[in-house]
């Protein structure tokens, strides 16, 4: 049975699921920032994933992307697998602006964590739960 991360758990909200990975919305309001967690138990790098399951991650990578791309319009949109801090496979989306304050570093470790409402947070999920459709998602709200 896969188990989510324990940090990853404290640290976002469940979006929902795809036929892979499980959909995180960060719970930095800072940034539109969402983390796929493909839902394998003790990997580490996409590599170690099945090719099955790689082509899987990029397709969900990808519909994502565009989906935040769509909603958000950012200049940018940083999509990376770092894990130096959780080990456990999982990959950051975060939308990115000129007029963002970490713009144009990395956001990691450079201010600290704004909480998001309960009004936002609620609007920033139900608005990606609605573009998300496709590629196997289903909205999901409890972690399990």
């Amino acid at each position: 049975m896969f188990e989510l991360h324990p940090q990853l758990k404290a640290d976002s909200y469940l979006i929902g699921k795809f036929s892979l990975s499980w959909v995180l919305l960060h719970k930095d309001a800072t940034y539109p920032w969402v983390i796929l967690v493909p839902a394998r138990d003790d990997l580490r790098e996409i590599h170690h994933l099945d090719s099955d399951d790689q082509i899987a991650l990029m397709r969900e990578s990808c519909h994502l992307s565009e989906v935040m791309v769509d909603l958000f319009a950012p200049k940018k949109l940083n999509v990376a697998a770092i894990g130096n801090i959780v080990s456990q496979l999982h990959l950051h989306h975060v939308a990115r602006f000129e007029q963002d304050p970490a713009w144009p570093k990395p956001i990691w470790g450079l201010l600290p964590a704004s909480a998001y409402t309960d009004e936002l947070r609620v609007q920033r999920i139900n608005q990606l739960r609605s573009a998300l459709v496709g590629e196997g998602f289903g909205a999901q709200s409890q972690y399990d």
